[in-house]
C-alpha cells in the first residue's frame, strides 16, 4: 500500500508532457541501443529520479539497463526490449509524481515488476484509489491491480475472501477498509479474529491464563492495527470497545450487527468453524476472510474451512473472491522470490511423485487370465 501522509503527498505539478527521443544504435553488442527522454524540470522530475538517482539505479538493475540523468534528460542504454520496458516505467512513474504523489525505491521496483506482468496497467489509477483512515489525514492506496480489485470488492460486497501468499496486503488492506468504514460511521465497531490453534500447538500446553495463551495468535492483528491507526488511537478504540480482537472460538453464539469483521489465517479453520463464523453476520455488517491455502497448519486429514467455503460458496453472487499471487507481494522483494522458489519446488516434487507412481505401475507384471476349465471325459456334456 502506498502510505500517504501530509508531508509525503506533494502538490500536483502539471506542466509540459515528457518528450521521447529516437532510439539509436550504439555499436555495442552488449548494449546495442540508446534512447533519451526529456522531462519538464521541477518536483516531479526530482521524485522520478530519487535521491542521488536512487530510483534510476533500481530501474536499471531490474530491467538490465544503464540509466542516467543529465539535466532534464534521462538516458537509457541496453537491449531494445529493456529500453521499451524502461521507457514505459519512467513515463508512468513520472505521471504518478506529476500528480503530486511521492515515490520510493520500492515504488520503482514494483513498477518494473507490475508492468512486466501487465504492460497495459495504468499505475496512476492505483494511486487514485484512496483509503482514508480517519483520525487525521493519513490515507493509503493499493499498490497492485489485484489490491485495487480487493479494495473495490470490499466496498461493494458484504462478504469478501482474500486468498493468496503472505506479504500481499490481504489483512493490512482489510484493516484499512475497516478503519475507513468506522471513521465514516458505516459501522459501529470492528471485530478482528483468528483461529487460536495453529502449527500443531494446543492452548493447554502454553503458559499463562487464557488471555496470555491467545495473545501470541492475535498479536499480528494488533500490530497491523497499531501501524494503521497509531498506537494511541488504537489503544483508545480498543478501550472504548470500538475494536475487539478475539479468538475465533469466542464468536460462537453471537450475532454481529453493524460491524466490520475480519477473519485472518482462515486456512486454519475447520469447515465447522468457518460455517459458525460466516453465520454470525448480522444486519449492516461486512465480513472479510483472509488466508493462504498453501500454509495450512491443521492436523493431517483435516479439511481446511477456507478451502471448503470457497467450494461451497463458489456460485454465490453476493460473495466475492479475490486471488493474490507473488506479483502482489509488497514486502521485501526477496519475499516474492522465495514464494516463486517454493512454488517451483512443490511443482517439481509433485511431478517426481507422479513419475514414480507411473514407473511403479508400469513395472507391475500384467495379470494373467485364469485358464478355462477343462472338459471332464466322464461326462459327455463336459
Amino acid at each position: 500500500m502506498n502510505d500517504q501522509n501530509d508531508g509525503q503527498h506533494l502538490a500536483p505539478t502539471g506542466g509540459e508532457a515528457p518528450e521521447v527521443g529516437q532510439r539509436t544504435e550504439t555499436g555495442d553488442e552488449a548494449a546495442p541501443y540508446r534512447q533519451s527522454l526529456r522531462f519538464p524540470s521541477g518536483l516531479a522530475l526530482r521524485e522520478l529520479v530519487g535521491e542521488t538517482g536512487g530510483h534510476l539505479k533500481v530501474i536499471g538493475k531490474q530491467l538490465g539497463l544503464k540509466v542516467g540523468q543529465r539535466g532534464d534528460q534521462i538516458h537509457m542504454t541496453g537491449k531494445a526490449e529493456a529500453i521499451d520496458a524502461g521507457r514505459a516505467v519512467l513515463l508512468q512513474l513520472f505521471a504518478v509524481a506529476n500528480e503530486g504523489h511521492s515515490l520510493t525505491p520500492a515504488d520503482a521496483e514494483r513498477a518494473c515488476r507490475l508492468l512486466a506482468a501487465d504492460p497495459g496497467l495504468e499505475l496512476l489509477g492505483l494511486y487514485r484509489e484512496v483509503i482514508s483512515l480517519g483520525g487525521g489525514k493519513r490515507r493509503l492506496s493499493p499498490r497492485t491491480a489485484t489490491q485495487r480489485s480487493y479494495v473495490q470488492a470490499i466496498r461493494a460486497h458484504e462478504l469478501v475472501f482474500g486468498v493468496g501468499p503472505a506479504g500481499t496486503g490481504k489483512t493490512f488492506l482489510a484493516m484499512a477498509m475497516a478503519l475507513h468504514a468506522l471513521s465514516l460511521g458505516e459501522v459501529k465497531r470492528i471485530v478482528l479474529c483468528r483461529p487460536a490453534v495453529e502449527a500443531g500447538e494446543k492452548l493447554g500446553f502454553l503458559p499463562g491464563d487464557l488471555a496470555e495463551k491467545v495473545n501470541p495468535y492475535l498479536r499480528p492483528l494488533i500490530d497491523a492495527l497499531n501501524d494503521l491507526a497509531g498506537y494511541d488511537r488504537a489503544e483508545r478504540l480498543l478501550k472504548q470497545g470500538a475494536i475487539e480482537v478475539a479468538p475465533l472460538a469466542f464468536m460462537r453464539g453471537r450475532t454481529l450487527s453493524e460491524a466490520f469483521i475480519i477473519l485472518d489465517e482462515a486456512q486454519n479453520t475447520t469447515p465447522e468453524q468457518m460455517k459458525m463464523f460466516l453465520t454470525r453476520l448480522g444486519q449492516g455488517s461486512r465480513v472479510v476472510v483472509t488466508g493462504d491455502i498453501t500454509q495450512i497448519d491443521l492436523p493431517a486429514g483435516t479439511r481446511s474451512g477456507l478451502v471448503d467455503a470457497l467450494a461451497v460458496l463458489r456460485d454465490a453472487e453476493e460473495v466475492q473472491v479475490v486471488h493474490f499471487t507473488d506479483i502482489d507481494v509488497v514486502r521485501h522483494p526477496l519475499v516474492a522470490t522465495i514464494i516463486r522458489a517454493y512454488a517451483r519446488a512443490e511443482a517439481l516434487a509433485a511431478d517426481r511423485a507422479e513419475a514414480r507412481a507411473n514407473r511403479a505401475r508400469d513395472a507391475q507384471p500384467p495379470r494373467r487370465r485364469p485358464a478355462p476349465p477343462t472338459a471332464d471325459p466322464a461326462h459327455p456334456d463336459g
